[in-house]
């Protein structure tokens, strides 16, 4: 299904967008804002929202899965943070050893969520689940992050 968007893509419109998008790989600079919400958090679940902007979107018009990936990352890390006291170093900060993503969708607009869930909460080890869900409840990535204490 992909190949067949890209070809009609780049067959079918062989207008201004083909210029655009050929001069947007060739471009050496990328900019670009990101942010997200913290909605809901407890001991055993994080909920955050990301409003689809134009600086997270790829020369497609969808989400960087990059943006998806650090979506899931920083809501899962403020779950493995907790009540976690983070020492003015650094200690304790819940540091991501692994990340193990599925991209499973995308979207052009609206906003992107994650839900973030324990799988194993110990002092040595942490390990947290994130649904990405989009509009709708549209299951757009799931994401595994493992986390150590930073010394």
């Amino acid at each position: 299904m992909f190949g067949v968007w890209i070809n009609y893509f780049f067959v079918a419109k062989k207008d201004q967008k083909m210029i655009d998008i050929q001069e947007h790989l060739k471009s050496t600079r990328r900019a670009g804002e990101i942010e997200f919400f913290i909605e809901e958090r407890n001991d055993d679940c994080v909920v955050s929202r990301m409003p689809v902007a134009a600086g997270i979107l790829n020369p497609f018009g969808t989400v960087q899965a990059g943006a998806m990936l650090w979506l899931a990352d920083v809501t899962a890390t403020v779950l493995a943070i907790g009540k976690t006291r983070v020492g003015e170093k650094g200690q304790r900060f819940p540091l991501a050893i692994n990340l193990n993503a599925n991209l499973l969708s995308n979207q052009r607009g609206g906003d992107i969520r994650a839900e973030a869930r324990f799988v194993r909460k110990g002092t040595r080890i942490t390990v947290v689940r994130t649904r990405v869900l989009g509009n709708n409840g549209h299951l757009l990535a799931e994401v595994t992050t493992t986390h150590v204490p930073a010394t």
